[in-house]
Parts: structure tokens; sequence; C-alpha cells
């Protein structure tokens, strides 16, 4: 059985705030397509977008990820708890 997307949702905010830092839902009135949440950590701040382990990226989510990979920000795809701790312990190493 796959998790929800609320589920790996729950799983990220506790292990951001296990480590001091803090998440944001974050929902634009203008624009389709933005990350689901803005994670901040001691020292960087990242766009997140959450899925499903089935899930897949919309078209316009697809362009907000590559026009933050342009703008050089930290932007990722969620899918699995699995995928949290390998991008948490990734952070912990910068």
């Amino acid at each position: 059985m796959h998790m929800r997307e609320r589920e790996i949702e729950k799983y990220l905010i506790w292990a951001v705030e296990c480590r001091g830092g803090k998440t944001y839902k974050f929902k634009s009135v203008s624009q389709r397509g933005v990350a689901d949440r803005i994670v901040c950590l001691p020292g960087s701040t990242w766009f997140i977008e959450l899925k499903s382990p089935t899930g897949s990226l919309s078209a316009l989510q697809i362009i907000f990820g590559n026009e933050m990979k342009q703008l050089q920000q930290n932007y990722v795809v969620l899918k699995t708890k699995q995928e949290i701790d390998d991008w948490i312990k990734q952070c912990d190493t910068k």
C-alpha cells in the first residue's frame, strides 16, 4: 500500500522540525504549479513539491521546477519517507 501525499507531508514537517526548521504551506493565488511547501532549515531555504509515490508532476509544476533551477534556487520533489530522509541527510552535510 502506497502512502498518501498528506502522510508524506506530515513526515516532512516532523523531519524538518526535528532539525530546528520550519515548513510553510504555500498556495499562490496568481500562479498555478508552485511548490507545495517552503522549507526553511538553518542556513537554507527550499521549495518542495510533495507527491505520493505514484504521483506525477503537472506541466505547470515542471515549469515551476525548471524556473527555480534556472534561478539557482533549492528545489526538490519528494515522494517517500526515504526520499525525505535522504534529502535531510544531504542538507545536514552542507
